[in-house]
């Protein structure tokens, strides 16, 4: 069995920083392109940041300039470090990983969500 776990969110005002893990665990073959999506109430769930196992980072243009992947391939753990937050920023935030185990197909994995909110 393999999951996926989040941390870090909160509340943080206008101008903050937080900071996303996102931990795999289980029995894990290969983890391939991480990344982080989010959903705000209302809007369908949108792409904020994805890596590559070469280190070959996409952003959402939203977030460029502000956030930034990265990932401990020994640790299986992707992190999203996210500054100057606006309010817009608000949502739940999910980490995503195409994942492979032994002997098995790959297929993609969704941790549980973390929600960031930002507000004065």
């Amino acid at each position: 069995q393999v999951q996926l776990v989040e941390s870090g969110g909160g509340l943080v005002q206008p101008g903050g920083s937080l900071r996303l893990s996102c931990a795999a665990s289980g029995n894990i073959f290969s983890i391939n392109a991480p990344g982080w999506y989010r959903q705000a109430p209302g809007k369908q769930r949108e792409l904020v940041a994805t890596i590559t196992t070469g280190g070959k980072t996409n952003y959402a243009d939203s977030v460029k300039g502000r956030f930034t992947i990265s990932r401990d391939i020994a640790k299986n753990t992707v992190y999203l470090q996210m500054n100057s937050l606006k309010v817009e920023d608000t949502a739940v935030y999910y980490c995503n990983a195409r994942i492979t185990r032994p002997l098995r197909p790959a297929r993609d994995y969704w941790g549980q969500g973390t929600q960031v909110t930002v507000s004065s």
